[in-house]
């Protein structure tokens, strides 16, 4: 049986029972005249995990410390489970935490510290000790439970203080980036065993990352955050597919999406931009937007090399190949001498130099308005405006 099962049946209730919900109306936070939060709008459906990505400074560990109930909000109302939280000290809201600073108790050993969650709920120091034992292993910190935090590697104190907050079995888990400090192979195996373990709870969860990647594989929703507001909301895929700007387009994929300014341009076809003397067509159903100048926006993996000849291809000049143990990675200059990237998958054939044709599936093109950087989609387009 994998550990997170073992991990859920020991501390686990009736799950069906659980009804938690995260609803955040109107926050806002200011310190010494600065706004740090401005108006953020947040629903997280019960048992659901939603990530907050941004980076640093965008006010995603201030948000996570007025859930908790650290510090108070200056406008705006926090619920959970249909219950106002306002003025409800954080030892009674029913969190589980675990932030950046490890906050463990400088006293007592790892398995203290871990089980100093469950020791009021939990009287039998048998079943106590088989619920740290399991999350500990499911961690890899079993060899260090009889260690101080001192003893402690920083990547060691995190998983501690992650475990803390996993063994309680919390209705509502606060996770403010607990795998930063952790190598690079478990952090791996973190993002494929968390999900599921945190799905056997049936906890909502607020994550905390400024890892694109991890968001992308722990977030049932992903909140992106910048300058104290809520930039986009959306599912993995929402977010990848149809990023709200630019900003939000360079911050998912790697590598990062091509951004290109063009001109949309009409004839007796149709709107078109030109790129490299190649026509590419753009669809109509963004209504018409003739002479608006947009970036141009093509993710790495929508590219792909082809005959010169074909058609919606460009002329290109290989510069550099890079292999990337899963891809090849590619970079190469369009007639105008503008860098674009391809990804192709490793083991498959592709040009190492000279000249080439790259092909783009156009129905996979983003585009955005070149003055405001949002996402021109085909409702606001009819509008003349960006959404």
């Amino acid at each position: 049986m994998p550990i997170f099962s073992v991990v859920s049946a020991l501390m686990s209730p009736d799950q069906s029972q659980i009804t938690a919900g995260l609803s955040l109306q109107s926050i806002g936070k200011r310190y010494k005249g600065d706004t740090v939060l401005d108006d953020i709008n947040l629903t997280v459906p019960p048992r659901e995990t939603l990530v907050l990505f941004g980076p640093s400074g965008a006010g995603k560990s201030v948000l996570l410390r007025l859930i908790a109930g650290v510090i108070e909000p200056d406008q705006g109302s926090i619920s959970f489970n249909d219950r106002d939280l306002a003025g409800v000290d954080p030892e009674e809201r029913g969190v589980g935490m675990a932030f950046q600073n490890f906050a463990l108790f400088p006293h007592m050993s790892a398995f203290r510290n871990i089980a100093s969650s469950l020791e009021v709920h939990e009287p039998s120091k048998s079943k106590l000790a088989q619920s740290v034992e399991a999350i500990a292993k499911l961690l890899k910190i079993s060899h260090v439970l009889d260690h101080s935090p001192r003893e402690l590697s920083n990547g060691q104190k995190q998983r501690t203080a992650l475990a803390r907050a996993l063994v309680g079995n919390p209705s509502l888990l606060l996770l403010d980036d607990p795998l930063r400090n952790v190598d690079a192979k478990l952090r791996f195996e973190m993002r494929i065993e968390l999900p599921a373990l945190l799905a056997q709870q049936g906890t909502t969860v607020i994550y905390v990352t400024q890892d694109y990647k991890e968001a992308m594989a722990l977030g049932d929703q992903i909140a992106v955050m910048d300058g104290g507001k809520i930039q986009q909301t959306g599912t993995p895929a929402q977010i990848y597919q149809q990023p709200a700007s630019v900003d939000i387009a360079r911050q998912f994929g790697d590598p990062a999406i091509n951004l290109l300014d063009v001109t949309i341009q009409r004839d007796d076809y149709g709107q078109y931009v030109s790129l490299s003397g190649t026509r590419l067509p753009v669809a109509d159903h963004y209504g018409d937007i003739n002479g608006r100048d947009c970036t141009l926006g093509l993710r790495a993996e929508s590219l792909s090399f082809t005959a010169p000849d074909s058609p919606l291809s460009i002329p290109v000049e290989i510069e550099a190949v890079t292999p990337l143990n899963e891809k090849i990675v590619t970079l190469a200059l369009t007639s105008g001498n503008r860098e674009i990237l391809t990804s192709r998958p490793s083991g498959t054939a592709g040009p190492e130099s000279g000249h080439a044709a790259i092909a783009i599936d156009t129905q996979a093109i983003h585009l955005f308005d070149k003055q405001t950087g949002e996402r021109i989609s085909p409702a606001t387009a009819k509008a003349g405006i960006a959404a």
